[in-house]
């Protein structure tokens, strides 16, 4: 009887209520402390490669088109002969342009001698004021003569240079546009080959006018400074996303704004020694603008959006979580630019945003340096 009774008491004390359970505690973020530093503003836009000079190799001289010296799509110099038209008619031509000249001088001087013989008996009355009249006339005529003959023997010499076809700039030849045995050069002249000096190598792209504009009010503001030695800065990356290995530099910037589409020309200059730029290709070009001052960079998974969308960060204050609305501008690697709406020190949450809302409590513990 005892013992049932004692069992009675047991699951009765069982039934009672329970022992009180403890709060949970403050959620766990993970925070950066927010400094200020100079950081480069960039624009990223499209762009296409282009030859920095391209050259057409044309034929000036009629003729039959005897040999190719160069060999298709490889580097020439400015000056190295490219191809050979038939040069005989034009040797024959400079030859007879020269026996002319001989002639002319030939006359030249006889008129000459004439006519200083007659200046010296003219006072003598041995010759008549007529007669040393005509002698002189030739002899002035007989002097012109031979500059013209001479101008002919130069404009042969000219015609059978032409025959030696020369690259005009040092770049790399394209194909050959004329095979050996035509006739070249009939009327007009004809396109032989081309030659594109790719090294260093343009890239075109626009920028929209109202970037432009935005920079400009920031560059008077103080916000922005173009002065620093990285504004104008290109670069490019390829097709296959790798990030090319030289920068170039703003080279060209339009004056006007095209009104079809808003934006302003821009061409940068890159270097090219390995040639694996060519002309055609389409980049991504990433232009350095200038310099923001006074800048904080925060990493991407930091930075939200409201329904407006609005940009704003999570900070923490006095064990509270609060929310900061910024002003952001572009990207820094994987970083966002914020240049707006934080000040130094700011502990900005960067990882358990999922338990972080503003007002409430939490526990910061600060992130490792990488």
């Amino acid at each position: 009887m005892t013992a049932a009774l004692g069992a009675t008491a047991a699951l009765l004390g069982g039934c009672g209520p329970s022992a009180p359970k403890s709060a949970p505690g403050p959620a766990q973020v993970t925070v950066i402390v927010a400094h200020p530093r100079q950081v480069p503003l960039t624009r990223d836009y499209t762009g296409r490669l282009s030859a920095h000079r391209e050259a057409n190799v044309l034929a000036r001289v009629p003729g039959v088109l005897l040999k190719r010296f160069y060999r298709e799509g490889t580097a020439v110099k400015a000056g190295e002969p490219l191809f050979e038209i038939d040069p005989a008619p034009y040797r024959a031509a400079l030859d007879g342009a020269l026996a002319a000249l001989a002639e002319a001088r030939a006359n030249a001087t006889n008129a000459h001698v004439t006519a200083q013989r007659d200046r010296a008996l003219i006072a003598s009355h041995l010759v008549s004021q007529a007669q040393l009249d005509t002698d002189e006339a030739a002899e002035r005529s007989t002097a012109a003569l031979v500059k013209q003959a001479e101008a002919n023997v130069e404009t042969a010499r000219i015609n059978l240079g032409y025959t030696d076809v020369t690259s005009p700039i040092a770049g790399i030849a394209g194909e050959q546009q004329v095979t050996e045995g035509a006739m070249v050069g009939q009327g007009t002249p004809t396109l032989l080959t081309t030659v594109d000096q790719i090294d260093p190598i343009y890239v075109n792209f626009d920028e929209p006018a109202t970037q432009q504009e935005e920079l400009a009010a920031q560059r008077q503001s103080g916000l922005v400074s173009t002065t620093d030695g990285e504004a104008g800065k290109v670069q490019i990356t390829l097709p296959n996303g790798m990030t090319y290995g030289q920068s170039g530099t703003v080279d060209f910037h339009s004056a006007s704004v095209d009104p079809s589409t808003g934006s302003i020309a821009l061409r940068g200059i890159i270097p090219n020694p390995g040639h694996i730029l060519l002309p055609g290709m389409f980049v991504n070009v990433r232009l350095t603008v200038g310099v923001i001052r006074h800048a904080f960079l925060i990493p991407q998974a930091a930075l939200q959006r409201d329904g407006a969308g609005g940009a704003y960060v999570l900070a923490v204050s006095g064990g509270k979580v609060i929310e900061r609305h910024v002003k952001t501008d572009g990207t820094h690697g994987t970083d966002w630019i914020v240049s707006g709406g934080l000040t130094d020190g700011d502990r900005i949450v960067i990882a358990g945003i999922q338990n972080a809302h503003p007002g409430a409590a939490v526990s910061a513990q600060l992130a490792e340096s990488p």
